[in-house]
């Protein structure tokens, strides 16, 4: 198939860098444009964002000549070079959603990192594996919007995916009546590195901007259903969340509780989990994960270090399973929060779009 052309917005930024890690070399999509802020425009990206890349991988050779351009200013030369653009800004969230609109509007789709369209009834916020029905909401989108192709799809927020795609095989199975998570988030999910926040080296945060507010409410749309053109949030289970800010460079880890209407067994939990998968791995997505939920039966497993990169970080590791005194179960989970929690994510979003004819001119 003849590669798609794709740009990221916001690409000096930390999601930014690992969205164009991932395209560098993907095998349906071709980065040709790069856009940031003004001060950015005009300049190579290996001169934008050379001293502040953040990635343990080397920026990649077809980036670094790239002349970046300006996200608003350069919009419609954008729109008209490419055929999907990926968004990872930082501005403010009237500013994102004013700047992803008018993208969608010039007939460019638009895949979001950001959380500012997250709320939009119309606009599908996916977890691939979860949710993607939820792209059936996209035509009613583009009426209102008065697009014939351009929209908008966004990716949830990234604590979500350690401890969400855990709890989904069990919800319906179980009736999953009520959650307790805690997530331990790295610094990554601050854009940081230690070089640049030496603060949180030997310490915990216990409090993220928004987080335990996105973390209880964000799943309530996932596991919602599309009705007369939006999207309604699920009524149940009720969650409960706390998020602490930990000193891990990549990796989010969630220590979850949940009670059933319908108890089941260990086994059957594992069972679950071990059988689960979803749309990306029946079409075998180039981003796919090949077995999503990985459960590790050793005691002080997962380990953020050892396991979030498991199958290039697309994957969620499970562990601890065992009874509770006050839920039903309590266990352990893992993901790569810059890559199935953001740009991974993104682009395995991206690549469903492209299998199920979104993106078609």
């Amino acid at each position: 198939m003849e590669k798609l052309k794709v740009g990221v917005i916001g690409g000096t930024g930390m999601v930014g860098q690992r969205f164009i890690s991932l395209l560098a070399e993907h095998p349906w999509f071709e980065l040709t444009t790069i856009a940031a802020s003004g001060r950015s425009a005009g300049k190579t990206y290996e001169q934008a964002a050379g001293a502040r890349w953040a990635l343990e991988a080397p920026m990649p050779e077809k980036a670094k000549g790239i002349v970046v351009k300006s996200a608003v200013d350069d919009m419609a030369a954008i729109a008209s070079e490419v055929d999907l653009v990926f968004s990872a800004v930082d501005m403010k969230t009237d500013e994102i959603r004013a700047l992803e609109e008018g993208y969608a509007k010039l007939e460019c789709p638009v895949v979001s990192n950001n959380s500012a369209h997250r709320w939009t009834p119309d606009v599908p916020m996916v977890v691939p594996e979860i949710n993607p029905e939820h792209l059936d909401v996209i035509p009613s989108q583009r009426k209102r919007l008065g697009t014939k192709r351009g929209f908008i799809a966004v990716k949830s927020n990234c604590s979500l995916q350690s401890y969400v795609p855990a709890l989904h095989p069990l919800k319906d199975e179980f009736g999953l009546e009520k959650v307790l998570v805690c997530t331990y988030q790295a610094i990554s999910g601050a854009g940081k590195t230690f070089e640049t926040w030496p603060e949180m080296v030997d310490n915990v945060i216990p409090y993220i901007g928004g987080e335990e507010e996105k973390s209880e409410q964000e799943p309530m749309k996932l596991w919602g259903h599309v009705e007369n053109g939006q999207i309604v949030s699920a009524a149940a289970p009720s969650i409960t969340a706390q998020c602490l800010r930990v000193p891990a460079s990549n990796g989010h880890m969630a220590a979850v509780f949940a009670s059933f209407a319908k108890k089941p067994s260990r086994e059957e939990i594992l069972a679950r989990w071990a059988a689960f998968s979803g749309k990306p791995q029946a079409l075998a997505l180039p981003s796919a994960p090949k077995q999503f939920l990985h459960y590790f039966e050793e005691d002080n497993r997962p380990q953020t270090k050892l396991d979030r990169n498991l199958e290039g970080g697309m994957a969620v590791s499970i562990g601890r399973l065992r009874p509770d005194t006050q839920y039903d179960y309590k266990f352990v989970c893992l993901s790569h929060n810059t890559l199935r929690g953001a740009a991974g994510g993104g682009v395995l979003l991206a690549e469903l779009l492209c299998a199920e004819g979104w993106l078609d001119r």
